[in-house]
């Protein structure tokens, strides 16, 4: 039990009682006691009383008055009269206002600690009860503001269950980060958590004001419209997740969804993968300078919130496909920083963000300093020049070599400045150019020599590189030639 109130305007007899019950064989957490009924009230009004142990006869107002008075309370105690009277009259309209027990002075500690015992019995079974209605209640609600394709018949069976208890009045939703554990003992609240494990608060107005000056002063809050009815509740749900994006990006506590229709600037499609491009290298710089630069358009309304969030899952997600295999990402950090909303606003997140990138980059940098490695692109390059004529491909090498296919693709880029692909083509097209100007050898033949198993293929990569075909080279390669000799 957690709270009991005795009001008797006998000091003594009040202690007495109060002894009584403390030695009882129910845990009360808290014991008020009073001498008269308008204290009682005043107490009643102010904090919610589990049992209230009352006197008849009381100066200001009397046992039977406060008893009739607290029937407008909305949380009324189950009300213990003590009389020393053994009037009937008092026992009847004690009774007949609700009273659970009507007992003469003086009392008998075995007979108050049973009633009491079985009142507490009483409450633990209600409030085991009710927790187990409210969470099916909240398992209701989840399933409506969550579920996009629920139907109309689900919606009307929702409503018509919580008919009575949910919201007569007009109320707002707001979710907000729960990176800390939020209390909130307000009955007149909801409180849930959604499928991304936010909090979901609905309440109305002066609630919501109560909370956001207390529970909620600490939490990075989004605010739906004023709405009415159960069953509008999803709309205003998905307009608080809207509102909570802009109060992270904009780095405000609270911020109220409005109806807007703003015309952002955009962000480069392949952003994302160029960032993750130029990882590893001497330009990320000039990537987080960039992804900085997008933050703070968000923060001004320049870029929508939803393309700032987008834009650096892309980044961390395209980060971890391409390296994973390289160097060891510690995956806890990692998934808080794919779930930015978690932290309380940008400014935080991204401080945390570009210095995750920075280590990652220096961990990057140094396998790439490695001297191993060094050798090991070293003898790749001379067995692709000693085996370019043959079927190659990066897979052969890095085998060859006995290196990573992505680690051995990042090093090549690093070690010959170009990738391995435009490598081996450099390398083939010089040999055949050099072949179609020192000997007669068909192009057929020569496209076979220098690694082409299809004479079209050839040409077509060759005039790619030269401008010409392999023909027209060699045409323009003897020309030259007799002109030098004429000239002579």
């Amino acid at each position: 039990m957690k709270r009991l109130l005795i009001v008797e305007d006998e000091k003594l007899i009040r202690q007495g009682i109060n002894v009584m019950v403390k030695r009882s064989d129910v845990n009360i957490e808290e014991i008020l006691e009073c001498k008269n009924g308008e204290e009682a009230y005043k107490i009643l009004n102010d904090v919610k009383v589990d049992v209230m142990i009352t006197d008849v006869r009381m100066p200001k107002m009397d046992g039977i008055e406060l008893v009739k008075k607290i029937q407008n309370l909305e949380d009324k105690p189950q009300i213990i009269v003590v009389s020393g009277y053994d009037e009937f009259n008092y026992a009847v309209e004690a009774l007949r206002q609700g009273v659970r027990e009507y007992i003469l002075k003086p009392i008998e500690r075995e007979k108050i600690n049973a009633i009491l015992v079985k009142i507490n019995e009483e409450l633990e079974d209600k409030k085991a009860k009710s927790s187990v209605i409210k969470q099916i209640e909240n398992q209701q609600l989840k399933y409506l503001i969550l579920n996009e394709k629920i139907t109309e018949e689900e919606i009307h069976a929702i409503e018509k269950q919580f008919s009575t208890l949910f919201f007569k009045e007009r109320y707002l939703v707001c979710q907000c980060n729960s990176s800390m554990d939020l209390n909130i003992h307000n009955e007149k609240v909801i409180v849930l958590k959604d499928a991304d494990d936010y909090f979901v608060i609905i309440a109305d107005e002066e609630e919501l004001s109560s909370l956001l000056k207390n529970e909620l002063k600490n939490y990075s809050v989004g605010i739906s419209k004023v709405h009415e009815g159960i069953r509008e509740l999803r709309e205003g749900y998905l307009e608080s997740i809207h509102a909570r994006k802009e109060a992270f990006v904009k780095c405000v506590p609270v911020c109220y969804y409005q109806d807007k229709d703003y015309k952002y600037e955009t962000v480069p499609d392949n952003f994302a993968d160029h960032f993750v491009q130029l990882f590893g290298t001497a330009k990320i710089d000039g990537s987080l300078s960039k992804l900085s630069r997008i933050q703070y358009n968000a923060k001004n309304n320049k870029i929508s919130p939803e393309k700032l969030l987008e834009v650096t899952e892309q980044i961390l997600i395209r980060l971890i496909e391409t390296y994973q295999r390289i160097i060891e990402f510690d995956m806890m950090e990692f998934n808080k920083l794919k779930d930015p909303l978690h932290y309380k606003d940008s400014d935080e997140y991204f401080s945390l963000f570009f210095q995750w990138i920075r280590r990652m980059q220096q961990v990057i940098i140094d396998e790439f300093n490695d001297y191993r490695n060094k050798e090991k692109i070293n003898t790749a390059v001379r067995y692709i020049h000693e085996n370019y004529s043959k079927n190659l491909n990066m897979a052969v090498v890095s085998n060859y070599i006995s290196m990573n296919y992505s680690l051995f693709s990042l090093n090549f880029k690093e070690y010959t400045g170009m990738n391995f692909v435009n490598y081996l083509k450099k390398i083939r097209i010089d040999e055949a150019k050099k072949l179609l100007q020192d000997t007669e050898e068909k192009v057929l033949d020569i496209s076979q020599a220098v690694g082409y198993d299809n004479e079209k293929s050839f040409m077509k990569v060759f005039k790619s590189v030269c401008g010409v075909s392999p023909t027209e080279y060699r045409k323009n390669i003897h020309m030259g030639k007799k002109e030098r000799l004429r000239a002579k």
